[in-house]
C-alpha cells in the first residue's frame, strides 16, 4: 500500500519559521544602542530562561524508530498510512498489529518530539521502519493501548480489499473487522489447542447427494473444492454442515461458516459439539456480549481455535490457514452489513477464498442469481440430489389461485381458502402446523373503504395500523394515536384492511379451530422450537420455529401477493427463498406434509416451489439479468443524496469507459423531509473496481474542497426497486 504525507504537513504552522527557529519569535525592533544596557541584559536573561525551560527532545527507538500507523478516521481523504515515531519506552510494545493511541493534527514542534494542538485518536501500528519517506519531524506515539497483535497481515489484506471493492475507507472496515478491546479477556492465558487430530467424518447426510462424498473426501485432503449447494428440505443440514467443517479440519486447516441468524448458529453450534466435541470450535454472535465475543475472538486470533460459525459479524474472524469457507442461505438479508460500507457476507467470503486458495461452499434451501452466477461462470460446481431424492424429501405443495377463493365467499372473508382448511383439519391430526404471514402486527395496513386511499397519519403521514381488534389506530413511523380519521381524499370515515398481520390471523385461525392453541413468533418474539403436538404456529418470514420429531405436518403460505408484489428485483427469489425455508420444515411427502400456497399457480415462484426446483428458478432469473444488464451480470453502484450534492459527485468523478448513467430518480421520502436523489452507475463486468475507485476519489475530492452534504455510494445494492 502506497505511503502518503504525514499529518503534520496538514497543518502550514508546522513548517513556519518560528517553530523551526525559536530565536525569531523575538525580533529586534529598534537599534540596539538606543535601548538601556539593563533592559537589553534583562531581555537575553529572559530568552535563556525560556530556552532553558524547553523540554529536552525525546530519545527514540534504536532499531526501526518509525511505526506506520492506521488512524481510526473514516474520511475518504484520509485513507492512507501515517509515520509517527517511536518512544524507545515504547520500543518493545509498539509492535505490528497492536492497538495504539496518537495524536492526530496540530502541528510537531521541531527538535522537541512533540505535538502541539489536534486529538488523540486510535489507531494500530502496520509496520515498523527505519526511515520516513516523510521529510518533516514525526511526532510521536502517544500511547500503546495493548501488546495484542490484532491486526495481522493477513487481515489487513483482507480489510483493504474490502474498502476497495465497496468505495469505503480502511478505517471503516476495521471498525466490522476487529472487535472492540477488553482488558479482562486479554490478560487471560491463552488456551491450549485441543490435543490429537481430527478424523475425517463419514459421509452420512452427503450420501444422498452423488458429489457429497468426493467433496468431503477432496476437503479432507487438503483440496480446496467450490461448490453451490442446493440443499434438500428437512432437519439435518446442521449435520451436513458439520461433517464438512470436520472435514477440513481432518486436513489440518481451519474452517468459517456463516449463518442468518443466532438461531441457525445455535443448531450448527450444536451438531459440531456431537461431532467434533467441546473446544473444537466457537460461535460468535451478538447474543454472547461484547466481553465473551472478544475473549473467543482472541482464543481464535491465538490460534487455539480453528473453527468458526457465527453470523455476519465473524466474516472478518481471524482464522488461521483457511481451508474451508461457508455460507448458508446467502440470500438472506441479514448477510447484508448495514455499516459503510456495507460489505455482504457472502463476497468477502468469496474474497478470502481466493486469496487463502480455500474451499468454497454456497449453500441453502434456495439458490440465489448470485450462487447461479457462480455456476455459469465455472466458478463453483452444483452440489445437488437427484430428483428422485428430492421429491422423497421435499412435502407435496399445492396451490390455491384466485379462482378458488371466489368460488367460496366465506373461506375469502376469512383468509382461509377451503382446501387449506382442509388440508390443516387433517394435518391437525398429525402434529402441527406452520402458517406463514408476510406482515407483522395485527393490520398493518389500512385503506379508505370508499376511495382505496392508504390511510395516513395526519402529523407524519406515516402509514397507520390497528394494534387489535378493538383500540384505537396508531401511526407506525411516530407511534401516535389517530382516535378521528377521515380521508383526506372523499372525506370518508370508513377503513378496510389492505394488509392482515400474524396476530389478525392468529385471530381468524383461532376461532376456525377453537380447540387447539395458536402460538405466534416474529419480531415481538421469536420462537425457536415447537412440541410435536397439535397446534397452529403463525409465523412472519424467517422467523419460524423448528417443529420437534418428524416436523410439521402442514405449512400454509397466505397473502403470497405481498411478496411478489414487492417493487423490487429481487421479489420473485425472495419469495420463493421464504417459502423454501418454511416448507423445509414440513415432513416430506412420504411422511404425508402438505404445504398449501395461496397464490396465483402460473407464476414462475410457484411453479419453483411445486417442482422443488431452486437451481431453475434461479438460472432463469440469471439469464434475465443479463439480458438487462444488472448485477451479478455487471457491477453496479447507487448514488444517493439532495440533488444538488449528487450532481456535485458525478461532476467531480472520472467514470470508467462505457459506464450507464441510470437516473436521477426522486426517492420516496417522508412528508418535510428534503429530497433525496438516486443515480444507478453500471459498468461491464471487470470494470467494478475503477468504478469503486472512481467513486471514493470524488468523495476525496468533495471533502478536501470542504462539501457539507453527505451522498452515500452502494456498490452492487441488494435491493433495485
Amino acid at each position: 500500500m502506497a505511503h502518503s504525507e504525514h499529518p503534520a504537513a496538514e497543518d502550514p504552522a508546522a513548517q513556519d519559521s518560528a517553530a523551526e527557529h525559536p530565536a525569531a519569535e523575538y525580533p529586534a525592533a529598534q537599534d540596539s544602542a538606543a535601548e538601556p544596557q539593563g533592559e537589553q541584559l534583562e531581555l537575553i536573561r529572559t530568552e535563556l530562561r525560556r530556552a532553558k525551560a524547553r523540554p529536552k527532545p525525546k530519545p527514540v527507538a534504536e532499531t526501526l524508530p518509525v511505526a506506520r500507523v492506521v488512524v481510526d478516521k473514516a474520511l475518504s481523504h484520509l485513507d492512507q498510512f501515517f509515520d509517527y515515531a517511536v518512544p524507545a519506552r515504547l520500543a518493545e510494545s509498539a509492535q505490528p498489529g497492536v492497538r495504539v493511541r496518537v495524536r492526530f493534527g496540530g502541528r510537531v514542534v521541531k527538535g522537541q518530539g512533540r505535538r502541539e494542538g489536534g486529538k488523540l485518536v486510535d489507531g494500530y501500528v502496520v509496520e515498523r521502519l527505519a526511515a520516513s519517506d516523510f521529510a518533516g519531524p514525526l511526532a510521536p506515539l502517544a500511547q500503546v493501548l495493548s501488546p495484542e497483535r490484532v491486526l495481522t497481515p493477513e487481515l489487513l489484506r483482507l480489510c483493504r480489499a474490502v474498502a476497495d471493492r465497496y468505495a469505503g475507507t480502511l478505517a471503516d472496515v476495521l471498525q466490522l473487522a476487529v472487535p472492540p478491546k477488553h482488558n479482562k479477556p486479554e490478560g487471560e492465558l491463552a488456551a491450549e489447542p485441543p490435543g490429537g487430530p481430527v478424523p475425517a467424518p463419514a459421509p452420512a447426510g452427503w450420501a444422498r447427494y452423488p458429489e457429497g462424498p468426493s467433496f468431503l473426501a477432496a476437503l479432507a485432503a487438503g483440496e480446496s473444492p467450490r461448490a453451490v449447494w442446493s440443499a434438500l428440505p428437512g432437519p439435518t443440514w446442521p449435520d451436513e454442515l458439520a461433517r464438512a467443517v470436520a472435514a477440513t479440519l481432518a486436513s489440518g486447516r481451519g474452517a468459517l461458516v456463516l449463518l442468518p441468524d443466532g438461531r441457525a448458529v445455535a443448531r450448527l453450534d450444536r451438531a459440531l459439539a456431537d461431532l467434533l466435541g467441546d473446544g473444537r470450535h466457537v460461535a460468535l454472535t451478538a447474543e454472547l456480549g461484547a466481553e465473551e465475543r472478544y475473549r473467543r475472538w482472541l482464543s481464535v486470533s491465538r490460534g487455539a481455535v480453528r473453527a468458526v460459525v457465527g453470523t455476519r459479524a465473524a466474516m472478518f474472524a481471524p482464522v488461521a490457514d483457511l481451508g474451508l469457507v461457508a455460507v448458508w442461505d446467502d440470500g438472506d438479508s441479514s448477510h447484508s452489513e448495514p455499516h459503510a460500507p456495507q460489505p455482504h457476507a457472502r463476497d468477502v467470503l468469496l474474497l478470502r477464498a481466493a486469496e487463502a486458495g480455500a474451499g468454497a461452499l454456497v449453500g441453502g434451501f434456495a439458490v440465489t442469481v448470485e450462487a447461479a452466477q457462480l455456476l455459469r461462470t465455472g466458478w463453483a460446481r452444483p452440489l445437488a440430489a437427484p430428483r428422485e431424492e428430492t421429491r422423497r424429501a421435499a412435502p407435496l405443495v399445492r396451490t390455491v389461485g384466485d379462482h378458488d377463493q371466489a368460488a367460496d365467499a366465506a373461506a375469502l372473508a376469512a383468509r382461509l381458502p377451503t382446501l387449506a382448511w382442509r388440508v390443516v383439519r387433517d394435518a391437525l391430526a398429525h402434529g402441527p402446523v406452520l402458517v406463514q404471514v408476510p406482515r407483522r402486527g395485527y393490520v398493518p395496513r389500512l385503506s379508505c373503504a370508499r376511495c382505496r386511499e392508504q390511510a395516513r397519519c395526519a402529523h407524519c403521514a406515516g402509514p397507520l395500523e390497528a394494534h387489535d381488534a378493538a383500540g384505537p389506530l396508531g401511526c407506525a413511523w411516530c407511534g401516535r394515536p389517530e382516535a378521528d380519521w377521515h380521508c383526506r381524499e372523499c372525506g370518508g370515515f370508513k377503513l378496510r384492511a389492505q394488509v392482515f398481520g400474524a396476530r389478525r390471523t392468529a385471530d381468524e385461525l383461532g376461532r376456525a379451530f377453537p380447540s387447539v392453541p395458536v402460538r405466534t413468533s416474529g419480531r415481538e418474539g421469536v420462537l425457536t422450537t415447537v412440541p410435536a403436538a397439535p397446534a397452529l404456529v403463525v409465523s412472519t418470514p424467517g422467523a419460524e420455529p423448528v417443529a420437534e420429531g418428524p416436523g410439521y405436518a402442514a405449512a400454509l403460505l397466505l397473502d403470497a401477493w405481498v411478496l411478489l408484489g414487492r417493487p423490487d428485483l429481487r421479489a420473485g427469489e425472495e419469495a420463493l427463498r421464504r417459502w423454501l425455508s418454511a416448507s423445509a420444515l414440513v415432513r416430506g411427502a412420504e411422511q404425508g406434509g402438505t404445504v398449501v400456497v395461496v397464490a396465483e399457480p402460473s407464476l414462475r415462484p410457484v411453479q419453483a416451489l411445486v417442482r422443488w426446483d431452486p437451481a431453475g428458478h434461479a438460472a432463469t432469473e440469471l439469464a434475465e439479468r443479463a439480458e438487462l444488464g444488472f448485477p451479478p451480470v455487471s457491477r453496479m453502484a447507487a448514488v444517493s443524496g439532495a440533488p444538488a450534492a449528487v450532481a456535485d459527485l458525478l461532476a467531480l468523478t472520472r467514470l470508467p469507459e462505457g459506464t450507464d448513467l441510470l437516473g436521477p430518480v426522486a426517492v420516496p421520502v417522508g412528508r418535510g423531509e428534503d429530497r433525496v436523489d438516486r443515480v444507478l452507475l453500471r459498468v461491464a463486468p471487470g470494470r467494478g473496481a475503477a468504478l469503486a475507485t472512481a467513486l471514493k476519489a470524488a468523495q476525496a475530492a468533495r471533502l478536501a474542497r470542504g462539501r457539507a452534504d453527505p451522498v452515500r455510494v452502494r456498490i452492487d445494492p441488494p435491493d433495485i426497486g
